[in-house]
């Protein structure tokens, strides 16, 4: 997916604070969703943008990832919308995401929450502790189809 592609969604959530919803599928097959903060962001790994949002450990969203890590995320503006559908790489304390060094997890974090409401990564320093506590996980989505409503 090209950059351009990805630009409504980064509009779309920018006019939201970030909010998003996310589809993850549990153990039976149906769909799970929930609302995230989400943003687009450069890959740690190939530098692709890609949609990012942060899971807080031990949440059900978390668990089906990690057994089937595929997500759609939609973000939604009035009734303008944009999905990204993808492959979902995990990076935090107990999700080691291939070639990503762990020690950059909270930066990556930080990162992710900036780009979803705004802000730099330095606005998010004083969040590394509780970060850490409750075993929060950053969630990349690597688009592998785009779909929405047709635009105005």
């Amino acid at each position: 997916m090209s950059t351009s592609e990805l630009d409504r969604a980064r509009e779309l959530g920018a006019k939201e604070s970030g909010l998003a919803i996310v589809v993850t599928l549990r153990d039976d097959g149906s769909p799970q969703a929930s609302v995230v903060n989400a943003g687009v962001v450069d890959d740690p790994v190939t530098g692709d943008p890609v949609v990012g949002f942060v899971a807080r450990g031990g949440t059900r969203k978390l668990a089906y990832l990690r057994a089937r890590p595929h997500a759609t995320v939609v973000f939604r503006s009035g009734w303008e919308w944009v999905a990204v559908e993808g492959e979902a790489g995990l990076a935090g304390p107990d999700d080691a995401l291939e070639g990503f060094e762990s020690g950059d997890v909270s930066r990556l974090i930080r990162t992710v929450y900036a780009a979803a409401v705004g802000g730099t990564q330095d606005d998010w320093a004083e969040l590394d502790a509780v970060i850490a506590a409750e075993r929060h996980a950053a969630v990349l989505v690597r688009a592998s189809r785009i779909y929405s409503n047709p635009g105005e």
